[in-house]
């Protein structure tokens, strides 16, 4: 199961004394921001939960897989997410065998 965006609502609505429409304003707030910094260029660090940077990839050639045709991607910027150690350590606790 993906955990999504009203989940993520739903849960700060039951874990809080915020009513669901100031839960809703929360996330989106939130979420904005994080949005607005990596739009500016800026990577955006949660604290062990891990980091957010944006990267910049140069134009290369490409190749249309129907045609077989070149073609030119442009350049581009991406965002990459990694996660902190402590957020690694949480995730691979349940998979070691002790």
């Amino acid at each position: 199961m993906t955990f999504t965006k009203a989940h993520l609502i739903d849960s700060v609505y039951n874990h809080s004394n915020l009513q669901k429409q100031e839960s809703l304003q929360i996330v989106e707030f939130l979420l904005e921001i994080i949005k607005r910094t990596l739009a500016s260029g800026e990577n955006v660090l949660i604290t062990g939960f891990g980091k957010f940077t944006v990267k910049e990839k140069d134009s290369r050639k490409g190749r249309n897989p129907q045609t077989g045709g070149d073609l030119k991607l442009d350049a581009r910027r991406i965002v990459t997410f990694k996660c902190s150690g402590i957020l690694r350590k949480r995730l691979n606790k349940k998979n070691r065998k002790s």
